[in-house]
């Protein structure tokens, strides 16, 4: 099982709306990378076809991943032992983007916490 299909296809598929539980900070960045890469690789794609529909198509792209993202971002905050209301802190300008990246890269709790067990234990699956 390849990088893109354990982080990206899994949780598009099975986690696509999911904001309980934890995920561990590789769940969390490398979707976001394959976010960024798919969204810049069809900008660039489709601007190289045709500049009108690019902006329609990415924001279309866009929208479908609004949710998986949020959705992660949740439960990366609760694999940090916080609520996913922490979020609301990126509305903060600029500080609050900070904060929230830094909670992001921060690692797991150690322990099981109010969202559940460990991601990184063995026996999690």
């Amino acid at each position: 099982m390849s990088v893109f299909d354990k982080y990206y296809m899994e949780t598009m598929q099975e986690r696509y709306a999911d904001f309980h539980g934890r995920a561990t900070r590789s769940e969390f960045w490398y979707l976001y990378l394959f976010y960024v890469i798919i969204i810049l690789g069809s900008s660039i794609a489709f601007n190289m076809v045709s500049p009108r529909i690019a902006l329609p198509l990415v924001m279309i792209l866009f929208l479908g991943h609004a949710i998986p993202i949020l959705a992660a971002v949740v439960r990366r905050l609760h694999d940090t032992n916080r609520s996913g209301w922490w979020f609301l802190v990126s509305f903060i300008p600029l500080v609050g983007t900070i904060i929230l990246i830094v909670f992001l890269a921060q690692d797991s709790d150690e322990f099981e916490n109010d969202w559940g067990p460990n991601p990184k234990d063995e026996d999690y699956f």
